[in-house]
């Protein structure tokens, strides 16, 4: 039985999303929780839409995991709700107050929370003015001495969309692609002042969208010129001048899926290597 977990977690005292041993993670809590609820012999695995680093945080985050079917059925126990909501009720009293269980149901046929996802969105926040800035949303708002033009920063940041290797902007994993599609990338002043990027992609590499906002900073504050970005984008390689920002400025927002049909589809293109088309 593949169930669906859609979560919310503060990052800030988490060693990121994926377990490691003698390590407090998001997968290690949200698993430990999961197991102990279905009575599991082995911790449950569980497969996560995107794996955030150590102090990102999420509000649209996406899991899925495998489990017995009757053991699934067994978690309302005497009550008559349903397994999904008896479950979801249950994670959310044994799990941290920095994980919130939003929904939890069973996933239709073919669904994989990584590989059917056709998109995922993450925005990111800057303050350029730290008298101004709101002492309750410190956890998630990267400070920056330099005031910022936003316009100059979208301007800057449109030069990167389209399907392209991001290599100069991730760091490099042995035999992973680093070939995405950036769909949308833009910035916006808003009323309370903070300066908020906007990332949609189909997928992102380790680091890829700290290092996408390290682009523009220095556009914004008048150090780079708009077409920065893009010139290190044709570098091909890492760029010593693109700083990679704060972790906990960034959160993943919301990951996007194709209508229940085209799941399993999704699925089988997304394992597939991806490669540039050759020049004409």
């Amino acid at each position: 039985m593949r169930i669906r977990l859609d979560l919310a977690y503060d990052g800030t005292d988490f060693s990121g999303w994926a377990a490691q041993p003698g390590l407090r993670t998001v997968e290690g809590e949200v698993s430990a929780a999961l197991t102990t609820v279905v009575r599991a012999p082995e911790p449950v695995r569980l497969v996560v839409a995107g794996r955030t680093d150590a102090g990102v945080h999420a509000r649209g985050q996406v899991v899925h995991a495998d489990l017995d079917p009757e053991a699934y059925a067994a978690v309302p126990g005497r009550s008559d709700r349903s397994p999904a909501a008896a479950l979801a009720t249950r994670l959310r009293g044994l799990l941290p107050a920095d994980v919130v269980v939003r929904s939890v149901r069973e996933a239709p046929a073919g669904f994989d929370a990584r590989f059917s996802a056709i998109w995922r969105r993450y925005s990111y926040r800057l303050c350029d003015d730290p008298a101004a800035l709101d002492p309750v949303r410190r956890r998630d708002t990267v400070v920056v001495r330099d005031r910022l033009d936003a316009d100059a920063m979208t301007a800057a940041a449109s030069t990167l969309l389209g399907l392209g290797d991001f290599a100069p902007f991730c760091k490099k994993r042995e035999g992973a692609t680093t070939i995405r599609t950036l769909i949308d990338y833009s910035w916006v002043r808003g009323e309370d002042g903070v300066v908020e990027g906007r990332v949609v992609a189909d997928a992102f590499c380790h680091s890829m969208v700290r290092a996408l906002v390290g682009a523009v900073v220095p556009v914004g504050e008048g150090r780079r010129k708009v077409g920065f970005p893009a010139e290190v984008m044709a570098g091909g390689i890492r760029d010593g001048r693109v700083k990679v920002m704060p972790a906990h400025g960034l959160s993943l927002e919301e990951v996007g899926y194709p209508p229940d049909g085209q799941l399993a589809d999704r699925a089988d293109e997304a394992r597939a290597k991806r490669s540039l088309p050759a020049p004409t």
